[in-house]
């Protein structure tokens, strides 16, 4: 099933921006002691030019994705579409610090408002608001547990472009709620690996049953993003310039706990798959660290079933398992490494952003590896205190959070990041409640 996108216009609507939506994305490569290693061509292993990204990607975010000017403005159409939900609120947890009889101060960042539940619309308006800008008609993406491509698919619809979706099929089957999210916003969904593409068909003859994994997803998206010149390929996660769109989170967040009379927080939460919501929260609060001092402790969390920066290695390598994607510098398990079907199918990638994996690699964050039973376990706790059911991989960041703060003997200051909310993840908890 398709439906006809909507006009297209890209003017702004002249509504009011509430005053606290960033005005621009900030940018950690003009903060960062060393640069990011550049990403290499698949074929010469050379740096990669703008003309090489090219057939994937509008110039504008080619260029985003090696910038280092601190601040990129935000365009008005993009921040006026931000202003259906930001900024998102910050919470002081007051019944979960009860509830663990802990003397921390509990905060957390949540972006489960958003139209879409999750924080994937920051940087899915800005892709797809830049390929519209240039011309560009239709967007191909993978998802994981779902919240990209809903994600994409909701921007496709106020945007006016159509988009095409590969979800790995573990959450394609668990996650049926997810498919028609998408098609309610009019964007269309394939399980991964499918008989759609030459890479989906060769990955079915070679791994027949296959629960399939993020890396075979991309390889679809980018196989037909690259043989129509009117379509872009999208990315949710990893990025350069998805890291940047994403710390509209930290940005706030910064204000909110200054507002609070806790400007400093002492750690920082986030869950940890691709890198995009760990990154808009933590990056903000790297930068000040690495221009004032201040030294707030950022935390990565990732499920032990997928643990890229607490298990793998860090080096060069393929974004996807076909290997049409260029070589990032970045911790991995390795292109061909398909996780199992975890519930928290959004943290499910074989690596991790190159700019959090320099910072991890720079010692400037730090990473740790959850279990599944101890991230849904924790899920519950924060439900039953503060009444918000976690989507699975938040509960990552939220397990993190729980175990430091129940060994805390000082009222320090804790922020998690709540990266979306569990409505339509329900069943990953059925075996928990």
């Amino acid at each position: 099933m398709t439906t006809t996108p909507l006009n297209r216009s890209l003017e702004p609507l002249g509504v009011s921006i509430p005053s606290k939506v960033p005005t621009h994305w900030y940018n950690l490569a003009a903060d960062l002691p060393e640069p990011v290693p550049p990403h290499l061509h698949p074929g010469t292993r050379e740096p990669l030019g703008p003309e090489d990204l090219a057939p994937l990607f509008p110039m504008s975010l080619i260029m985003q994705e090696v910038a280092t000017e601190r601040y990129i403005e935000i365009p008005e159409t993009v921040r006026e579409i931000y202003g259906m939900w930001r900024p998102s609120p910050l919470v002081r947890a007051h019944r979960l610090e009860r509830a663990l009889g802990t003397p921390a101060r509990i905060y957390y960042k949540y972006e489960g408002v958003s139209p879409v539940g999750s924080h994937k619309p920051n940087t899915a308006v800005a892709q797809a608001y830049y390929n519209a800008l240039e011309g560009t008609t239709k967007l191909t993406t993978e998802t994981g547990a779902g919240q990209w491509g809903a994600s994409l698919s909701f921007a496709g619809a106020l945007l006016g472009l159509e988009v095409e979706v590969w979800q790995v099929r573990s959450s394609f089957d668990s996650k049926p709620y997810r498919r028609i999210q998408m098609e309610a916003y009019g964007g269309i969904c394939h399980p991964s690996p499918s008989d759609l593409t030459e890479a989906g068909r060769a990955l079915l003859k070679s791994h027949p049953g296959t629960s399939g994994s993020l890396g075979m997803a991309i390889s679809e998206a980018v196989e037909v993003a690259a043989q129509d010149p009117n379509t872009h390929y999208s990315l949710g996660s990893v990025l350069n310039h998805v890291m940047l769109h994403q710390t509209v989170i930290g940005q706030e967040a910064m204000v909110q706990l200054e507002e609070a009379g806790d400007a400093v927080p002492d750690i920082v939460f986030g869950c940890a798959g691709g890198g995009s919501n760990l990154a808009g929260l933590t990056f903000p609060f790297l930068g000040h660290n690495l221009r004032e001092g201040t030294k707030t402790r950022l935390v990565a969390c990732e499920p032990s079933a997928c643990p890229s920066l607490t298990e793998g290695e860090y080096r060069y390598d393929f974004g996807d398992v076909a290997g049409l994607t260029p070589l990032l510098k970045m911790h991995t398990l390795g292109k061909d490494f398909v996780p199992p079907a975890i519930h928290a199918g959004g943290l499910r990638y074989h690596g991790m952003s190159p700019m959090v994996s320099h910072a991890v690699n720079l010692g400037l964050m730090d990473a740790i590896a959850v279990g599944q039973d101890e991230a849904l376990q924790a899920g519950l706790v924060f439900a039953r205190a503060e009444g918000i059911i976690p989507a699975p991989e938040s509960t990552h960041a939220v397990a993190g959070a729980i175990a430091h703060a129940r060994n805390a003997t000082e009222p320090e200051v804790i922020v998690i990041g709540l990266s979306g909310n569990g409505q339509l993840d329900l069943p990953a908890y059925s075996q928990y409640v």
